[in-house]
C-alpha cells in the first residue's frame, strides 16, 4: 500500500542526502518522481545536500496546491511513481493534507523530509501536521553531534556565534555560515537550554575567570 512517510531529524543529519538517494535508487529502476522543495540552501527549485549533490525540484510557493499540481501533471501525460518533499517543515499544514491525499486518492508514495522543531524548540506547523498524518515517522539514524560530543537533538539559531531565541520562525540559513552571519547549530538539550554554542564554549574556556591561577 502507498504510504506517507516522514523522515525527521535535526539539521546536519543527512535528510536531503537520503532524499537524493531515494530519488537515485528509484530513477535507476526506471521510475519517475515528482520532487517538491522550499527554501533550499542551493536556491529556488533545487534539492541539495551538504555533500555537494543537487537536483532540480519544484519550488513550493505560498498557497500552492500540491495535489492539484500532481493531477495536472498526470492529466498532461506525465508520470509520477513517487513524490519527494524536502524541507517539509516549511510547508503549510494544508499542503501536508494535500500530500496525504496524493497517497490516498492517487495511490502514490510520498516521502517527506524535514526538521521537527525550530530554534525555539517549537514544532513547525508543517512538521506537526506530518506527525499527525504520516503512516510512518522515521527518525534518521545518522546522528548529528553537539559540540560537546553528545547526540544533537535541538536546532539553535545564532547571530555572530551567539544563540538567539527570538525572531521569525523561518529564516533561511545553514550550519556552514560564517560566525558573523545568521546561522544554525545543532546542540544537545543541555546546551540548548543553557544557550551555549561552540563559540560561547570556546570563549568561556579562554576566559581568565576559568583559567588556573599560578602561585606568585
Amino acid at each position: 500500500m502507498p504510504e506517507l512517510v516522514f523522515f525527521s531529524g535535526t539539521m546536519d543529519c543527512g535528510k536531503s542526502t537520503l532524499a537524493l538517494q531515494i530519488e537515485h535508487n528509484r530513477s535507476a529502476r526506471g521510475l519517475a518522481g515528482m520532487i517538491f522543495t522550499r527554501d533550499d540552501r542551493a536556491g529556488e527549485g533545487k534539492l541539495s545536500s551538504r555533500l555537494g549533490l543537487v537536483t532540480d525540484a519544484v519550488e513550493v510557493e505560498d498557497g500552492a496546491d500540491l495535489y492539484a499540481h500532481l493531477v495536472d501533471h498526470l492529466s498532461q501525460g506525465g508520470r509520477a511513481d513517487y513524490v519527494i518533499a524536502d524541507e517539509a517543515q516549511f510547508l503549510a499544514p494544508e499542503q501536508i493534507d494535500q500530500l496525504a491525499r496524493v497517497v490516498d486518492d492517487l495511490e502514490i508514495d510520498v516521502f517527506a523530509f524535514g526538521i521537527t522543531t525550530d530554534f525555539r524548540s517549537k514544532l513547525f506547523p508543517g512538521s506537526q501536521r506530518l506527525v499527525e498524518l504520516a503512516d510512518r515517522v522515521e527518525v534518521l539514524q545518522v546522528e548529528a553531534l553537539c559540540w560537546c560530543g553528545a547526540r544533537a537533538t535541538h536546532n539553535a539559531r545564532t547571530v555572530g556565534g551567539v544563540m538567539v531565541v527570538e525572531g521569525a520562525q523561518v529564516v533561511v540559513g545553514d550550519v556552514t555560515r560564517s560566525a558573523d552571519e545568521i546561522g544554525y547549530e545543532v546542540l544537545c538539550r543541555r546546551h540548548h537550554r543553557r544557550r551555549m554554542t561552540a563559540a560561547s564554549a570556546r570563549a568561556a574556556a579562554l576566559s581568565p575567570d576559568v583559567l588556573p591561577v599560578s602561585p606568585s
